[in-house]
């Protein structure tokens, strides 16, 4: 895991039910890397939960629908709790970054891409997917350089799980995905001004140092 420098600002994490759930779990020798392992396979619930939901009934539909909303959150709780168990923890490992990153994208795409699937509009859950990577990787590039690591808006990681597990859950009973394709749009749409914005700041930052 990265240090505390490069680590995204949650508020959860100082929160007391955070603070004893990275406890127990550091009591467990669960180490950060499993952890953040364990996001993708919650991603991967969520992806092929919401792929499912739009090749069934109406009942199996909601109960996949819902079963998207809590990998989506639950592919959260990964991310805030391996940083947790690795720095307040004290348990960090030396390939720690690859696995605080690469998991995330993973997981992205995932559920992006599954959600397009189930809503019938494949191409734009790539296009989410595509957008949301894209924000990873302006502020990985600016890093490398030197630059404090953004993690800034409007559709950071944080937002997109937001906006898709509410999707979820106010389409479920619905009769129809309309809901889930425009959370696609919105999460495209955002993701792709946040890498533009990001990337406004990054220029900025490397003109500065001249």
């Amino acid at each position: 895991m990265p240090g505390n420098h490069t680590r995204r600002p949650l508020k959860s994490r100082d929160t007391h039910w955070a603070r004893a759930v990275a406890s127990r779990l550091a009591a467990m020798n669960l180490t950060p890397n499993r952890i953040s392992q364990g996001a993708i396979l919650f991603a991967a619930v969520a992806g092929v939960a919401f792929w499912l939901s739009g090749t069934t009934d109406m009942l199996a539909r909601i109960l996949f629908l819902l079963l998207a909303a809590a990998g989506c959150q639950l592919r959260l709780l990964c991310n805030l709790f391996d940083g947790m168990v690795a720095v307040e923890g004290g348990k960090s490992e030396p390939d720690g970054p690859f696995w605080n990153e690469a998991p995330d994208r993973a997981a992205d795409i995932l559920i992006l891409v599954g959600a397009g699937l189930g809503a019938g509009t494949p191409a734009l859950g790539w296009a989410a997917a595509a957008a949301a990577v894209l924000t990873a990787y302006v502020r990985e590039l600016g890093r490398a350089e030197g630059a404090p690591a953004d993690f800034g808006g409007p559709m950071a990681k944080q937002h997109r799980m937001a906006v898709m597990t509410g999707a979820a859950l106010i389409a479920a009973p619905l009769p129809d995905f309309s809901v889930i394709a425009i959370a696609l749009w919105i999460v495209a749409a955002g993701a792709s001004a946040t890498a533009a914005i990001r990337s406004v700041r990054l220029i900025r930052f490397l003109a500065s140092r001249r």
